[in-house]
């Protein structure tokens, strides 16, 4: 007899994945592909969106006729920031260009000023004003400004997780998560697109609900087919499933994502001006957020550590916390050499610390993680607006791992509970939710408590 099974596409910009869950939403097994980047039509490095949309293909081709295996949905999820562009025949007609592409500052700047300027436009899309393309909707503007022979062609745009799910149902879509994720196309006041997008003459799909899914056929079988979420925004699915108290999830990596679902306040311009935004929930409901370069800045600092201590890269995984050296640097606080500065609102790295005041790498390392997690903890608060009401923290992602950050994190929300969760993969399993016909699965996240003092308090539940 075969098994029931939910396919997930989970596409980064490093590791592209599928995992197969059964219908428990157990994971049965992950598969890891690694693509070439490719060039585009400038010589600017892209993904390879060839590559991808053919393994997507001959992949699901393979699972649907297993003997093995009966698919009974599919999904996707996947960074943001990238849109596919297509023609009046669903065939894409450029590359998929790398948000983080250098483009001319006149392109965003000209649509701040003709929309109310740079405060006025932020507040209403929920978006700090980024750099390059990451504000999804300026490559729009470009593509017409740079490339008005493509542009004159686009019938369709979608993001990359609708564009994946196209590629098998051919139904245009929008999704919420995806559209209202710094894109600078949504209008957070009237919940709907900013006026700019119509003024250009580009007609888009209205937003579904993220659990809004198709029955098709695929290679004789019938399947269920989702639109596909935003990578960060299907993280927190899981932490949302059930009668939780309110919590802010910090979803960590190379950025630190912190993503308060119970915070409602209407962000402020300061709030823009340190990195806060909003994100449309799977129910189209903001959700106030804040973002941290964590670890850039963590590796970063780590390289320029281990050259001048004389150790391996990754020796600092070797590091045991010390917590008589940590409250050495709690009691010091701003009178010792602290890694950081006024600049860090940019994410800049003081490289001016004078490395000789530490007797090896590992006194170093544990300065500068307390600096470090001290600073991440300030963009926490930026939406710790309620901790009388906030009751956890939990934190998921590559530095629920390091020891020293999560006993750091319980330090200074001690009036709160901080959790560390050991379930991997949570953006993949918030798509298979989305798609899954059995809404009370239970999902076992993992948790345990911590205290700074002491290793994890032995806590587990579901």
């Amino acid at each position: 007899m075969k098994t029931e099974i939910i396919v997930v596409f989970d596409i980064g910009k490093t590791n592209k994945k599928i995992l197969i869950f059964n219908n428990k939403l157990e994971v049965l097994s992950i598969n890891e592909e690694k693509f070439p980047i490719t060039l585009d039509d400038d010589g600017d490095e892209c993904d390879n969106i060839e590559l991808i949309e053919r393994w997507i293909i001959s992949t699901l081709q393979e699972l649907v006729k297993s003997k093995e295996y009966n698919v009974q949905a599919v999904n996707f999820t996947t960074y943001g920031a990238s849109l596919v562009f297509l023609d009046g025949s669903g065939n894409r007609i450029a590359p998929m260009y790398n948000y983080l592409k250098k483009i001319d500052n006149n392109v965003q700047s000209k649509l701040l000023e003709q929309y109310g300027g740079e405060c006025e436009f932020c507040r209403k899309t929920a978006s700090p004003s980024l750099d390059g393309m990451l504000n999804s909707g300026v490559q729009l503007l470009w593509l017409q400004m740079m490339k008005p022979n493509i542009f004159k062609k686009v019938k369709s745009v979608l993001h990359l997780p609708q564009y994946l799910s196209f590629l098998i149902s051919k139904q245009i879509v929008s999704e919420s998560t995806s559209i209202g994720c710094h894109t600078f196309m949504w209008d957070f006041d009237n919940q709907c697109y900013h006026q700019w997008i119509t003024d250009l003459g580009i007609s888009l799909p209205t937003p579904f609900p993220s659990y809004h899914k198709t029955d098709i056929e695929f290679c004789g079988n019938k399947i269920k087919i989702g639109i596909g979420i935003h990578d960060s925004s299907a993280s927190l699915v899981p932490y949302l499933k059930g009668d939780r108290a309110p919590f802010i999830l910090v979803s960590t990596g190379t950025w630190c994502i912190n993503m308060n679902p119970f915070n409602n306040t209407i962000l402020t311009n300061q709030e823009l001006k340190q990195d806060c935004l909003s994100f449309l929930s799977i129910d189209q409901k903001p959700i106030k957020s804040s973002r941290f370069f964590l670890g850039y800045i963590h590796d970063e600092n780590v390289r320029i550590l281990s050259k001048y201590f004389n150790v391996e890269e990754d020796y600092y995984k070797e590091v045991k916390t010390n917590t008589i050296l940590l409250n050495k640097y709690l009691r010091l606080g701003a009178k010792h050499k602290v890694f950081f500065r006024d600049n860090i609102s940019k994410n800049y790295i003081d490289l001016s610390v004078d490395l000789s005041d530490f007797n090896n790498f590992d006194e170093a390392y544990h300065r500068f993680m307390y600096d470090l997690t001290r600073k991440c903890a300030d963009s926490i608060d930026l939406v710790n607006n309620q901790p009388d009401l906030i009751k956890n923290i939990f934190i998921s992602g590559g530095f629920a791992r390091n020891e020293m950050f999560v006993r750091l994190l319980s330090l200074f929300y001690n009036n709160q509970k901080v959790y560390t969760s050991e379930m991997d993969n949570s953006s993949a399993m918030g798509a298979a939710l989305m798609v899954s016909d059995d809404a009370n699965t239970d999902i076992n996240l993992g948790l345990k408590e911590w205290s700074f003092q002491n290793r994890p308090l032995k806590v587990s539940f579901v």
